[in-house]
């Protein structure tokens, strides 16, 4: 008589994480926002889209779940342990003189209620982007014209700042507005004509910089895949926003996993 199949808690958990990535694939947001869309990010259950004064979560298919009304304005976004941390600029972004008024705001990614607020004084030219990797947060944010480097700055988990990072950039058009750690490696989105994808070590040295456009939204998934996020704003009509899976390359740093 056969056994029945014993399987291991181990096991469970890298199955359960395997069937949760293999639920994202290229996805539209459902409604048109106001403002356009600044970031996402990912947990086993949701993606949440921050539109710059709204924050929205939605199903792995694109139909929201829950929006709410958040200030002007909103950037980036990452998710940790059921909360969602946004890299927030209240006062004048990519200002050389600094007043940038930066901070970190914190939501439960259940409910999308407010927890939290961090100051990041640091951020010196504007908080835009922000990103996690061991136990600690990284914010990202402006970089006026004529700096021919960008700026890290890193944070524990009770937003002390630790210290700041230099990468080795160039110039890039108003600095990192997109941030994840994936692969092993940091994958940043900055706008520009053409856009550019920046992508590092762990400790922020230069693997590449390449001509693609993920300036409005990067994640990794459990899978080693990644979510590239754009978006358009229609007069009369909003903004909205759509996500498509995409791989690493070693040539054009990211490409879309199917089509063009």
């Amino acid at each position: 008589m056969l056994k029945p199949l014993v399987l291991f808690p181990a096991f469970l958990l890298l199955l359960g994480n395997l069937l949760a990535a293999a639920e994202f694939t290229d996805v539209v947001c459902q409604g048109h926002y106001k403002h356009h869309l600044q970031g996402i990010c990912v947990d086993d259950e949701a993606i949440y889209w921050s539109f710059t004064t709204s924050l929205v979560k939605t199903d792995p298919a694109g139909r929201v779940l829950k929006t709410v009304p958040v200030a002007n304005h909103h950037g980036d976004l990452c998710h940790e342990a059921g909360r969602l941390y946004v890299a927030v600029n209240l006062g004048k972004f990519n200002d050389p003189r600094g007043n940038a008024d930066s901070w970190v705001y914190v939501y439960d990614a259940e409910t999308l209620e407010e927890r939290a607020r961090h100051q990041t004084r640091e951020v010196f030219h504007g908080a835009g982007a922000i990103g996690y990797r061991d136990n600690a947060f990284f914010v990202m944010g402006g970089l006026p014209d004529g700096i021919e480097e960008n700026y890290v700055y890193e944070y524990d988990r009770n937003f002390q700042f630790r210290q700041k990072h230099v990468i080795a950039s160039g110039h890039t058009h108003l600095g990192i507005q997109t941030a994840t750690f994936a692969n092993d490696r940091w994958y940043l989105g900055c706008y520009g004509t053409p856009a550019i994808l920046l992508v590092t070590d762990a400790n922020f040295r230069m693997v590449g910089r390449y001509e693609y456009n993920c300036s409005l939204g990067i994640v990794g998934l459990p899978s080693g895949r990644l979510l590239s996020a754009s978006g358009r704003c229609i007069a009369n009509t909003g903004c909205d926003g759509k996500a498509r899976l995409v791989v690493s390359h070693p040539e054009q740093g990211l490409r879309p996993l199917t089509g063009n």
